[in-house]
């Protein structure tokens, strides 16, 4: 399964977000993404599992993708945030889910980046997107098998 890139931007490791429960890959493996955009888009297609302000998960054939919109956004109590599914809808790889902005966290002295994870662990990831690579969203960032 090919997941790809919720918003256009820099790609970065997971192990450098700001975060040890992502850094450390404990909910699973993946990759970030420091933003150019304000639109988080689905990675795949699937059924809309979680949504929340600051993340969601997509559910595509018995796996989930975890999308977190920056680092300890939850604190901002979705200001700045506009989910735009419904928890428990069916999404096409690519649609439009969260409005946000990336400025406004940036501000409130948090990370922006979007990390993108396998909610499994142990489980075989190709990343595909280079460290440093610029992506658009759409773009493939790492192959599930």
């Amino acid at each position: 399964m090919d997941v790809n890139s919720p918003v256009g931007g820099r790609v970065v490791p997971l192990d450098d977000v700001p975060d040890p429960v992502f850094a450390t890959a404990m909910v699973g493996p993946g990759v970030a993404v420091e933003p150019a955009d304000a639109l988080a888009r689905a990675p795949v297609g699937g059924v809309l599992r979680l949504a929340k302000p600051h993340a969601f998960i997509v559910e595509a054939s018995g796996r989930s993708v975890l999308v977190h919109l920056g680092v300890d956004t939850v604190s901002l109590k979705g200001a700045g945030f506009e989910v735009l599914v419904s928890q428990g809808g069916v999404v096409a790889d690519g649609d439009a889910v969260v409005r946000w902005d990336p400025v406004r966290v940036a501000a409130a002295g948090l990370s922006p980046l979007v990390i993108v994870v396998a909610l499994a662990r142990g489980v075989r990831l190709d990343v595909v997107a280079r460290v440093g690579a610029v992506v658009a969203p759409g773009d493939t960032l790492f192959r599930w098998y």
